[in-house]
């Protein structure tokens, strides 16, 4: 049993290896500004909730329907995709990219409650042909410091590890420290929640220890 994971995103990786899954990785190559975009204009204003979906299921999709690896080898098993965006004040904040805009949003949320929000997609396409698919989305609330100093923000923004993550931290990096609670799954923080990946594999009838290719004991 394989499973290809539609995501470069090391973070993703490292969580599936945790758990003993060492998944293909396939990029998706989805134009991600577009495809909200797309979904705007046909449809009004996305929740947080329905852009991470809606990017989740985007991502998994377009590496499933050729229906082959780039190297032309067929796709055996189930393709998942992923993406998160953090929501503080009702506005969901994806990857900051630029320093400032990193700085900016650290400014803002020290002190404050908001939320992760982690959608996924999976795609049944066990013996090379696609059967279904199904998704949901996952949330944890956390809490960041309130006397974090702008010397450490500044400090935390040079390192750039917040530049390319969702609402500009981590808690599996250098952003731990400043974040003093999470309630929900921690690793939906992280890039995926574990217990959802679990629950969509089940709802196949696939156990995910059937992803094991060796024993871990």
């Amino acid at each position: 049993m394989r499973l290809y994971l539609a995501s470069t995103s090391p973070a993703r990786l490292a969580l599936l290896r945790q758990i003993g899954i060492e998944p293909v990785i396939v990029p998706s190559e989805v134009d991600e500004d577009a495809a909200v975009e797309r979904a705007v204009a046909a449809n009004g204003p996305l929740t947080a909730d329905a852009m991470v979906q809606l990017l989740a299921e985007a991502k998994a999709e377009a590496v499933a329907a050729p229906g082959v690896l780039p190297d032309g080898s067929p796709i055996d098993g189930f393709v998942l995709g992923g993406d998160s965006a953090f929501e503080l004040d009702g506005v969901a904040y994806g990857k900051p990219h630029r320093p400032e805009v990193a700085r900016e949003r650290w400014l803002a949320q020290r002190g404050r409650t908001g939320v992760l929000h982690s959608g996924h997609w999976l795609v049944d396409h066990r013996g090379g042909v696609r059967h279904g698919a199904a998704g949901r989305t996952d949330h944890a609330e956390l809490t960041f410091a309130d006397d974090i100093t702008d010397a450490e923000i500044d400090a935390y923004v040079a390192s750039r590890e917040p530049l390319l993550v969702a609402g500009a931290f981590t808690i599996d990096g250098l952003a731990a420290p400043f974040i003093r609670t999470i309630t929900g799954a921690p690793s939906a923080v992280i890039g995926m929640s574990l217990p959802v990946v679990r629950d969509l594999l089940h709802d196949f009838g696939v156990d995910w220890t059937s992803f094991w290719e060796t024993p871990l004991l």
